[in-house]
């Protein structure tokens, strides 16, 4: 079961960084809160949750989880056959690794430099 969840993240997150330029914000903190911010409200999305719209920041983020959502919904039809709660962890691991990948195991020291 370990083996399928962490084929299932690798197949997420292949699409992430293959089509999403959200991604590459220049500084640790703005990743971190567009990680946060589509990941959470794709999940949301997924498992047919409502997803707060209220500020400019939940639009951005809400628009860019849509489109994630509905190609993940396309591309992986695995996921129709997820509950719910599979769906969470599935997407919590999959925004770990995220994070992983573009923030705590990143190569690139821009992120962290004050003045940037």
């Amino acid at each position: 079961m370990e083996d399928l969840m962490k084929d299932r993240v690798a197949q997420l997150e292949n699409y992430i960084l293959k089509h999403c330029l959200w991604q590459f914000h220049s500084r640790t903190w703005d990743r971190e809160k567009q990680n946060e911010g589509v990941l959470s409200k794709t999940t949301q999305i997924l498992c047919d949750e409502p997803v707060a719209k209220e500020t400019l920041a939940d639009r951005c983020y809400w628009v860019d989880a849509v489109v994630l959502a509905e190609e993940y919904k396309r591309r992986f039809l695995w996921l129709s056959t997820m509950s719910n709660a599979e769906i969470k962890l599935l997407m919590l691991a999959l925004k770990e690794r995220i994070d992983y990948i573009t923030i705590t195991g990143s190569l690139n020291k821009e992120l962290t430099v004050q003045q940037y």
